[in-house]
């Protein structure tokens, strides 16, 4: 039996760091800027703008490729696209917008310091071919400065996606191997605590149903009673099983936290907290850890939150665990989760308390009372 946790399973398969996240189709629109130039070309731009189809034409199958691509592959796209941009320059300008393309696509095909020297020779090679093509030198210094100031640009953003997706990636293996340990370890603990509970107990039912069966024939009353121990004892045993499982079930908080914790750092969501130190029944932590977790799940799905407070308090006639955000808000009072989480509460006799304006993020308020913390009656 493994133990439910908040983090993902450990074979979930990792993003990794190569992964593209932007879409192909909200790129593809700054070929648009291919088009500006034509407006103020002399008459006669049928020429340019028949070059300029055919490049797209040419261009698109690369893009698309490009980001379905394995790391290896993309060298060789990113030279199809600059001999794309560089092949349309005589005709039109604006095929400096493929020369943009490439530096953004360097950026996912090599080590940073090759992709910007990569980015900076197509550069290079743009600004000699506008100077080739171009009527002027100030027209060539004005294209190519424009574009390789915004190619610059690009540059730098995508290396910071890159680079961002990385770490992202490596936090995501590090959950999954936290995930992966924590289970080996709760399996390991829960076979030590089965052998504890049950090994002395089977040797003693063993023992008395083996004396059972040979007092069975000389004294039936003495085999009768050693059956009644035996009874008594499996009884006991099974008892004892389900308070165990009981236990194997529960949720701890603080485990819970720190996989809320790990959860949240991987969408950029800065949590704070503060819990105050309490001695809580099993019951009571399990209903609280529980709680947690639905609340972060609901924060990391609707809410786009940049920040996330949680806190442990005692309050007059019991504790509350609150857990704020600072996300959309609008969370409605039929969400299927809370309602789960308000019957927990209230099997406890608390409470769930809701605010959640649109636009003002969302505070919950699970409430205990006293009575609660006091555990079971003996």
């Amino acid at each position: 039996m493994e133990p439910r946790a908040a983090l993902p399973a450990p074979d979930t398969p990792p993003e990794r760091a190569d992964d593209i996240h932007d879409s192909p189709w909200v790129t593809l629109a700054y070929l648009l800027f291919v088009f500006v130039p034509l407006a103020f070309l002399p008459p006669g731009v049928g020429r340019a703008l028949f070059a300029s189809l055919v490049a797209i034409a040419l261009f698109v199958p690369l893009h698309f490729r490009f980001y379905r691509s394995a790391p290896r592959e993309r060298p060789w796209l990113v030279l199809g696209v600059a001999l794309v941009g560089l092949g349309l320059l005589p005709f039109n300008p604006g095929g400096n917008t493929f020369l943009i393309y490439v530096c953004g696509m360097c950026a996912w095909s090599f080590r940073p310091r090759v992709a910007v020297a990569v980015s900076v020779a197509g550069l290079a090679a743009m600004a000699l071919m506008f100077g080739w093509v171009m009527p002027s030198a100030k027209l060539a210094l004005a294209w190519s400065g424009m574009a390789s100031m915004v190619g610059a640009l690009v540059l730098a953003g995508s290396l910071y996606s890159r680079d961002k997706a990385r770490r992202n990636a490596e936090l995501r293996l590090t959950q999954q191997e936290v995930a992966r340990l924590a289970a080996m370890a709760e399996r390991e603990r829960i076979g030590r605590d089965l052998h504890d509970l049950l090994g002395h107990t089977l040797s003693v039912v063993a023992l008395k149903s083996e004396l059972a069966g040979r007092l069975v024939d000389a004294d039936p009353g003495a085999a009768r009673a050693q059956m009644a121990e035996v009874e008594a004892v499996a009884r006991q045993a099974l008892a004892q099983v389900r308070e165990a499982v009981v236990g194997i079930r529960a949720t701890g908080l603080q485990a819970e936290l720190a996989a809320a914790r790990l959860a949240l750092l991987s969408a950029e969501v800065r949590l704070d907290h503060r819990l105050e130190p309490m001695e809580l029944p099993a019951e009571v932590e399990s209903v609280l850890a529980l709680g947690l977790r639905e609340a972060v799940t609901n924060i990391l799905r609707h809410a786009g939150a940049h920040r996330v407070e949680v806190e442990l308090v005692r309050e007059r006639g019991g504790i509350r665990l609150g857990i704020s955000d600072d996300g959309c808000g609008g969370v409605g009072e039929a969400n299927t989760g809370l309602a789960g989480m308000r019957e927990r509460l209230a099997a406890l006799g608390g409470h769930l308390e809701i605010e959640s304006a649109a636009g003002a993020g969302t505070r919950l308020g699970l409430h205990l009372p006293q009575t609660a913390l006091q555990g079971p009656a003996p």
